[in-house]
């Protein structure tokens, strides 16, 4: 039997796998809201019943917040690689419910110019795209009668509430869930139809900070003039924060650590089907407005950036009062990548700053902020390549090694508490309204995303 008899099942088994997935979607697993803690819970034993279904040794595991579902099949593969394959069973809340042109756990097909989609809220973050791995394994079995190598399964039940349990549960459990690598679902594809694997992530540092003038808010009239006012001054140091000219960052030292991206993966990112215009006009901008030595897919994959997230100090209430105020106040964050480090980069911005403060100024930085690193992805293991010519077969086109602007901070985790890499692919596109009304997947994905997990399955185990 050949992966054709698995994917052969896989397109005769479509209907009854999307019935499985709408059992699944009606469960209103929001993990933010302790409303729906039973809820979580219910979510987490529908997985273990049905990974256990497919011959999976599953259980449900508790943590001080939502449970974990852990599983493995296949420990008798012993000359075959061992895959930790990850996703997550909560979801966003609904907020605002009158968005919605149809109940958010009530999913249903639906036919639109794209093609027919699955709507409802975790449709593809992340249960839809958690389903795809479940149902290749599935249809595995169902053709082989076991599964092609050992296989763990962890499915987490807090991501979309800042996984407060994850790291304690990683470390007490790293022998148990310890793999040649990690598969992460919780991802899109880089333009519709363009298969993708994510090579690098961006880290992030979190700064902010207040600059201090005078003592109390002073009267205008009285201080006008003769008065340094934090509000101006303020705006001066974030000002000289980027260079006008190239769009780069101006603080000394900022672009340390940070590569170029390789010429093999800048061709797929030029042939990958991204569409700037449609990319800009989706924010309203006509053009892109970072470093003008750089494309708009490297600005957002792969360099750095410096973002002002909040600015505010004085008088903010209704009408007018004549002060100026005592204090000025910014937020700032940092994306990070290549081997940028958080904590001197952090040295690098306050000095930065408070080389530039004026006289009867003072400055006082957040002491509580945190910063991560970038994850970059070692693409050049066999199993990397692997996959992506399993997933070009798939998709009759060429799959690319992506770059994401944002973080997943658990492929970091498993980098940096079990060890191991991370191999990001899923199927959702950027028009899937995840975190907003009306998500929807499309069923293309689903059925595609679960024949491209069998090939990938298929490739890595030989």
């Amino acid at each position: 039997m050949s992966i054709n008899d698995v994917l052969t099942t896989i397109d005769n088994n479509l209907d009854a796998a999307t019935d499985r997935l709408m059992e699944f979607l009606r469960i209103p697993s929001i993990s933010t809201d302790p409303t729906y803690k039973a809820d979580c819970d219910k979510a987490a034993d529908w997985l273990v019943a049905d990974l256990k279904s497919i011959g999976v040794d599953a259980k449900k595991c508790p943590t001080p917040g939502h449970p974990m579902v852990m599983g493995e099949v296949g420990a008798e593969n012993t000359d075959k690689p061992h895959l930790l394959f990850y996703g997550h069973y909560d979801v966003q809340p609904v907020d605002p419910l009158d968005l919605w042109n149809s109940p958010p756990f009530d999913p249903a097909l639906e036919e639109t110019p794209n093609g027919t989609v699955i709507r409802g809220r975790g449709s593809s973050d992340d249960k839809g795209q958690l389903m795809t791995f479940v149902e290749a394994c599935r249809a595995w079995a169902q053709v082989h009668g076991s599964f092609p190598c050992r296989i763990t399964f962890f499915f987490e039940g807090e991501e979309e509430s800042g996984s407060p349990s994850l790291i304690p549960f990683l470390k007490e459990h790293a022998e148990a869930l310890k793999a040649d690598v990690a598969l992460i679902c919780d991802t899109s594809m880089v333009s519709r139809g363009v298969p993708s694997i994510a090579s690098q992530l961006r880290g992030m540092l979190k700064e902010e900070f207040t600059l201090v003038g005078p003592k109390i808010d002073l009267h205008s009239g009285h201080y006008g003039g003769p008065g340094l006012n934090p509000l101006r001054e303020i705006s001066k140091l974030i000002a000289s924060f980027h260079d006008d000219e190239t769009g780069a960052v101006a603080v000394e030292g900022f672009y340390e650590g940070v590569h170029e991206v390789p010429a093999d993966i800048l061709r797929q990112w030029q042939n990958c089907g991204f569409d700037e215009k449609d990319y800009l006009d989706n924010a309203g901008y006509t053009v892109a407005h970072g470093e003008k030595a750089y494309s708009t897919l490297e600005q957002q994959w792969a360099r750095p950036t410096l973002e002002i997230n909040g600015l505010w100090g004085g008088y903010q209430g209704a009408g007018t009062k004549t002060v100026i105020p005592s204090e000025a106040h910014c937020k700032i964050t940092c994306r990070l990548v290549g081997d940028m480090d958080p904590a001197a980069l952090r040295a690098k911005l306050r000095k930065h700053v408070e080389d530039r403060l004026p006289t009867d100024t003072k400055v006082v930085w957040d002491l509580d902020l945190d910063g991560s690193p970038a994850y970059v992805i070692d693409t050049t293991r066999t199993e990397f390549e692997a996959a992506r010519g399993a997933l070009t077969e798939e998709w009759d086109r060429e799959a690319v090694f992506s770059g994401m602007g944002g973080s997943i901070p658990v492929a970091g985790y498993f980098k940096s508490i079990l060890g191991m890499d991370a191999m990001l692919v899923g199927f959702a596109n950027d028009d899937d309204a995840i975190h907003s009304p009306n998500e929807k997947y499309d069923l293309e994905s689903f059925h595609k995303g679960t024949r491209s997990w069998a090939r990938i399955l298929d490739a890595l185990s030989k």
